[in-house]
């Protein structure tokens, strides 16, 4: 007869979104192999190393919670899982539960460490075209500004990302949250490109945690 063992877990990030924007909802679901979230609903992200532990981790909480599962993805190393749901107190208590779980708690999770943090002033038409090709959000035009993040972990992207468009009506033009690296595009005029980037940094800024070195 097999047995189970709980092994211990390595916290890599835990994002609570307390209202999600209609771009990134929209972009979340254009790219979701789970449950559709929609605009104003509240989000629970997790991520977590071994990644197939988050199996055990979302059952905990659907069977706990009136919550929605958006994302359950493992990668080489890292698994992230996602629930959200129309009451922000449902979706609180499923990462409460989801960590006592893991048996971790949120200064358990690692600080973002920014990779890239670069803003371009009105970039070509071609390079506009070559972003659009690959888009997992809105479009890009010639002569908008660009910005671009690149983050580890991956699921800190998330509230960049949903804090952007708080700021600033910018175009959400690309979001990755699994993996080694978080990528987050937004394009907009000069002005919404730097109201939007001073949202993410202070957002960022306000995450606690473990010491990051970067990528492991």
């Amino acid at each position: 007869m097999a047995r189970s063992q709980t092994l211990s877990l390595e916290l890599r990030g835990a994002v609570h979104i307390d209202q999600m924007q209609p771009q990134f909802a929209a972009t979340c679901a254009a790219n979701s192999d789970g449950y559709f979230p929609v605009s104003g609903e509240a989000s629970f992200w997790f991520e977590v190393r071994p990644g197939i532990a988050i199996n055990r981790l979302m059952d905990v909480a659907l069977k706990s919670c009136d919550v929605t599962p958006g994302a359950l993805i493992t990668e080489r190393s890292y698994g992230t899982l996602e629930v959200h749901g129309p009451d922000q107190g449902q979706v609180r208590q499923a990462g409460a539960l989801i960590m006592q779980a893991a048996g971790v708690s949120a200064d358990d999770q690692l600080q973002p460490h920014i990779l890239t943090d670069e803003i371009i002033h009105r970039i070509s038409d071609h390079h506009a075209m070559l972003i659009n090709r690959n888009r997992s959000g809105m479009l890009v035009l010639g002569g908008d500004t660009l910005y671009t993040l690149e983050i580890n972990p991956a699921v800190h992207v998330v509230l960049a990302a949903n804090e952007a468009e708080k700021a600033a009506p910018v175009r959400l033009v690309g979001l990755g949250a699994e993996g080694a690296v978080g990528r987050l595009r937004l394009a907009g005029s000069d002005a919404e490109i730097e109201a939007a980037v001073g949202a993410v940094r202070r957002a960022l800024s306000s995450v606690g945690g473990r010491a990051n070195r970067g990528i492991d």
